[in-house]
């Protein structure tokens, strides 16, 4: 079954909570803390693997969750760091963020990796907390939560030469001819139901991929028949092989199939047109072919490359290897997304630092405290030790939330929520 296009939750692993703990041994007095680190959680990390040629694996395992890491230990034992998830899908996979569309990653050569959650650092242990003041420090840091989100993967072949046209013009004929693939061939409408790739070994040594896709009918942009569906596998393509029946065996024009299907492609995302194309004037040697081919060339113009060719007969063949990879050899990759269409890990333009967090009252007239920033430290403190609870109270007045929460008019024995956490406030 071929599946090009899944929606997945990944989930990496939380970190590994600190521990507290202190030294006790024989013949040492006051040994001091000994809590060790929690270990990071797991990362969930796609790699491209040139032996899959489908998603479908992901179809059946839409929920993907690193381990956790392991808490830390007395004796200043480090908690263990839990191993990525590591998950294989085919050379070609766009993995997007579903909230926000845009790319996580886009993977294109065999073994390229990319993390796609990333995994939660484990907290600190008590160690870290001694001061001259506090030497015996009754205080930790649980991990940081892994990310969480929720991804739409999707495969686009990989493919230099994309063959489209209308159903039963010879399309997959004429890949099985030039190549080692063995498409589905029968006289009737959708007979190649998935996108079939074969590499094509030019006469002079040269070669290139070829990708048979799905026929196209009206309206394939905005979803009719099968092409909305595999349209987004010509994206990567470099040339275009026009394929058409010269013969009109079916009834049609072939002019009218030409403005067709370019009308398709021409509505369609990432401006496919701009790609180089070969009209591929097929069934040659059937009937009214030539002078169907003769109106054709007066309508479409000295412009447009014609190669003419009969697939079950083989007539043309060569001409048309040779005209592909000679237009191959000085076409470029086409890009298939702007910049702002990638999600950025590292960015070097300035940006007016965010809000540390927000305030607002909720419908049960409780004070609502929100943002990532308080939320990352909340989820940090071990609200079972006093000493912890104590440090979060002054992470708080640091970064203002006590001097906001006053200019709003709050009093003391206000309730105040921070998630699921609530408290009352006291000046």
């Amino acid at each position: 079954m071929f599946i090009d296009q899944v929606k997945l939750k990944v989930t990496a692993g939380n970190g590994g909570n600190g521990a507290v703990a202190f030294r006790r041994e024989k013949y040492i007095a006051n040994g001091g803390p000994a809590g060790g680190d929690g270990g990071n959680g797991g990362s969930v990390v796609f790699v491209a693997d040139e032996g899959l040629s489908t998603l479908l694996d992901l179809r059946y395992n839409r929920v993907l969750q690193a381990k956790n890491g392991e808490n830390g230990m007395a004796k200043s034992c480090h908690g263990k760091n839990s191993d990525d998830l590591v998950v294989k899908v085919p050379v070609g996979t766009i993995v997007y963020d579903n909230s926000t569309n845009l790319i996580i990653a886009d993977l294109t050569e065999n073994g390229q990796r990319a993390i796609i959650a990333k995994g939660g650092r484990g907290g600190r242990g008590n160690i870290h907390f001694a001061t001259p003041r506090n030497t015996a420090p009754e205080l930790a840091e649980n991990g940081e939560l892994g990310q969480k989100r929720e991804v739409r993967v999707e495969l686009k072949v990989l493919a230099d030469v994309g063959l489209v046209g209308f159903p039963s013009v010879g399309k997959s004929t004429l890949i099985s001819v030039v190549s080692a693939c063995k498409p589905k061939i029968a006289a009737y409408h959708f007979t190649t139901l998935v996108p079939n790739l074969g590499v094509v070994g030019v006469p002079d040594g040269r070669s290139f991929v070829m990708a048979d896709l799905p026929g196209l009918i009206e309206g394939a942009a905005s979803g009719a028949g099968l092409g909305h569906q595999f349209l987004r596998h010509i994206e990567r393509t470099r040339v275009i092989l026009h394929v058409i029946d010269m013969s009109g065996m079916e009834g049609r024009d072939p002019y009218e199939d030409y403005v067709t299907i370019n009308n398709e492609l021409a509505q369609y995302r990432y401006k496919l047109l701009e790609r180089p194309q070969i009209v591929v004037a097929n069934k040659m040697d059937i009937g009214d072919a030539e002078e169907n081919l003769k109106a054709f060339k007066e309508k479409v113009g000295d412009d447009v490359t014609i190669v003419e060719i009969s697939a079950a007969t083989r007539q043309g063949i060569d001409q048309l290897l040779y005209k592909t990879a000679d237009l191959l050899e000085k076409t470029p990759q086409f890009p298939l997304y702007d910049e702002d269409e990638v999600e950025q890990s590292v960015t070097y333009k300035f940006k007016p630092e965010e809000a540390k967090f927000h305030i607002s009252r909720g419908d049960d007239g409780v004070y609502v405290v929100t943002g990532a920033h308080v939320e990352k430290i909340f989820h940090q403190t071990d609200f079972n030790r006093e000493a912890s609870v104590m440090r979060f109270a002054r992470q708080l007045r640091q970064i203002g939330v006590d001097q906001a929460l006053r200019d709003l008019g709050v009093e003391d024995g206000d309730l105040v929520r921070i998630l699921n956490f609530e408290f009352e406030f006291k000046d």
